[in-house]
């Protein structure tokens, strides 16, 4: 018989401390920033976001979404026989991020490690985890984005530090004979390398390089649009549905503007893209689950429906994952 992955849960968490545009333009202000409510809104459609405290780590925030996945999947953390985070601000250089959270959850002996596609990493660990669990090496898996993006932000570049918050979101993946991924489609171009970035490192105990957010917005805008169209078309080959058998959008939460162009090249309408970008900004690789998570909880989305799952982020990264709920 032949094996599939499902999503059995989702889960989420967001750390409490949330600033509205107002409260960030305040913060910005006080440095001789200037920037207003308005002009995020018009640009990237964001109106809120949420800061980890300082104390708070990718881990921490994972393993309330785990928890929240695992509970909504009726699961146990020791049935969990893989753990996939996607992050790039991991608690440390190493060990992985996921080993960590596996030792928070208390599981021991099955795979854990981390992806580290930026906005696309959940993408990637979806698909990775989907490929393992048909292949007979796993059963049940933690697929996780978590990210504290407030850490590497330049709040003296009024374009970028507008745009990004932190969180987490989780979903539980299990075998099953009936089919939820239908396909999935990701890919990399190392020559865009330089358009998003942090160039930065660790070196004899110093940073070398800048540890802060870098990007060529018109670049990413306009390379994003591209492959998230060709992405999609690809995916939904590969599963042979068209458009017209999707019931959700699920983009990357990166930039309202981003979304409708793509919404509008697929010629899907507004009212069928799930859009949390308002209220979370860019979570970079938590951005996909907890926007998934919220319109689970929401009732927005419901079992049975297709999703189309996509993501871009740097490397240059993207892809895309059909699904069934």
């Amino acid at each position: 018989m032949k094996t599939y992955a499902r999503i059995t849960g989702t889960g989420s968490f967001l750390p409490p401390n949330r600033l509205t545009n107002a409260d960030l333009v305040g913060q910005l202000a006080a440095q001789g920033i200037e920037s207003s409510d308005e002009w995020i809104v018009e640009r990237t459609g964001i109106r809120a976001r949420h800061f980890a405290d300082p104390e708070t780590t990718s881990s921490d925030m994972a393993l309330q979404a785990c928890l929240r996945a695992l509970d909504a999947a009726h699961c146990m953390a020791k049935d969990i026989d893989l753990i996939i985070v996607g992050t790039s601000t991991p608690d440390m250089v190493f060990p992985s991020t996921a080993t960590i959270l596996q030792g928070k959850l208390g599981v021991h002996g099955g795979a854990a490690f981390d992806v580290q596609a930026v906005c696309s990493g959940f993408i990637y660990a979806l698909t990775i985890a989907d490929a393992m669990i048909k292949a007979g090496s796993a059963t049940k898996a933690l697929v996780v984005g978590s990210e504290v993006f407030s850490r590497i932000l330049d709040f003296k570049d009024r374009t970028t530090c507008v745009l990004f918050g932190d969180g987490a979101g989780a979903v539980v993946l299990e075998a099953s004979a009936e089919p939820g991924i239908l396909a999935t489609d990701i890919h990399a171009d190392g020559k865009y390398t330089d358009i998003l970035c942090v160039p930065g490192n660790v070196s004899g105990g110093e940073i070398l390089g800048l540890p802060l957010l870098r990007m060529d917005g018109q670049a990413v805008f306009k390379l994003a649009v591209h492959v998230l169209d060709e992405t999609a078309h690809a995916v939904l080959a590969k599963a042979d549905k068209t458009v017209a058998d999707v019931d959700w959008l699920l983009p990357h939460q990166a930039n309202i503007r981003i979304m409708q162009s793509t919404a509008r090249k697929l010629k899907l309408p507004m009212d069928k893209v799930v859009v949390t970008v308002d209220q979370h900004g860019n979570t970079s690789a938590a951005s996909i689950p907890l926007a998934l998570d919220t319109a689970v909880r929401s009732g927005q989305v419901k079992p049975g429906q297709t999703l189309l799952l996509e993501g871009v982020g740097g490397g240059f990264t993207w892809g895309s994952v059909l699904l069934t709920l």
